[in-house]
């Protein structure tokens, strides 16, 4: 091997690794997750030459060069890694998103079923207006009064309602993945049953001219939590899926496995339905225009379209470091 050669075509990245190695060292609070993840990739490609080269001449000194700093990125790499901040931005920032694509077909099956009982609520309401009775709970129906909506603002205790309504969105997000053990029957339930409420009141809001009001109220926090349940009902649904079509391995291990990966995508609803439930308690029974409410809904699908942007865009450069270091 020619040592000379060597030194010249994989100098530059060494010295990439010594300088953010040095960054690391003196200014660790100014370190970011690309940089730890460049780090990490580095690191895996000084070692990979390391390899290499003792095979060759392991006291040469550019041997005891790499040995070194390798030494030193290996110290910083694991260390950063085990850092409980960094995971969770790079669990939120990159690896979330890879788990929503991968996973993209039961999330988009899942936003299926609740539109499709949306519209079968929606259009059993608008065929006879009593068939409300057949839709929503036992007593629910009797409270549905178009006129009033949006009433009651003063008497609202937003703490207490939020506190209630995150509760509550957790619990059917929990259940939509636990249930996902029922072969994905529960979940295709649940989410069918949901959608036909949204329908059915949809529809009485729509009869009465009230459909502007309506939505205005819904979609502030409807946007992020719906999203939410879509990921919970979506993991939940692979569960089942992966218990009924194991393929070629155990049926137990793949569901496991399947379990694993969902319990990841719960783990993402969970901050979400929490900034839904703050809105839900806070912003939408507020006494805010119906304009002004709308905005919020739009400013919240611009972030979760700006978080998916940014995350992927993170993954793509991810993905180019591991092409160099091979």
């Amino acid at each position: 091997m020619d040592i000379t050669s060597f030194w010249h075509k994989h100098k530059a990245s060494w010295a990439q690794l010594e300088q953010l190695v040095e960054r690391f060292d003196r200014h660790p609070r100014e370190i970011e997750a690309n940089d730890i993840d460049q780090l990490t990739h580095l690191y895996k490609k000084a070692s990979a030459h390391l390899a290499y080269i003792r095979t060759y001449d392991p006291s040469n000194e550019m041997t005891l060069y790499l040995n070194q700093l390798v030494s030193r990125a290996h110290n910083l790499a694991y260390k950063q890694h085990s850092s409980s901040w960094q995971q969770l931005t790079h669990f939120f920032g990159s690896h979330l998103m890879q788990l929503i694509e991968k996973r993209a077909g039961f999330i988009a099956v899942a936003a299926l079923l609740f539109i499709i009982g949306g519209v079968s609520g929606f259009a059993a309401v608008m065929v006879d207006p009593l068939n409300l009775y057949y839709v929503l709970p036992q007593g629910m129906a009797e409270q549905i009064d178009p006129s009033r909506l949006g009433e009651g603002h003063a008497s609202i205790n937003s703490p207490v309602v939020s506190t209630m309504i995150m509760t509550n969105n957790m619990k059917v997000a929990m259940l939509a993945f636990v249930s996902g053990i029922t072969f994905g029957i529960f979940p295709i339930y649940l989410l069918l049953f949901n959608g036909l409420l949204v329908g059915a009141l949809a529809a009485v809001y729509f009869q009465s001219g009230s459909s502007y009001a309506f939505w205005a109220y819904i979609l502030p926090h409807g946007v992020i939590e719906l999203t939410a349940i879509f990921i919970a009902g979506g993991a939940g649904l692979h569960m089942g899926y992966r218990m009924l079509v194991p393929g070629r391995f155990a049926r137990k291990y793949q569901f496991l496995e399947a379990a694993k990966e969902s319990a990841q995508l719960l783990l993402a609803t969970l901050p979400l339905l929490v900034i839904a439930g703050i809105i839900e308690g806070y912003i939408t029974p507020s006494a805010l225009s119906l304009e002004v409410k709308y905005v919020v809904a739009f400013v919240t699908l611009l972030i979760l379209i700006g978080w998916y942007l940014i995350a992927r865009r993170r993954r793509f450069y991810n993905a180019s470091l591991d092409l160099i270091s091979k």
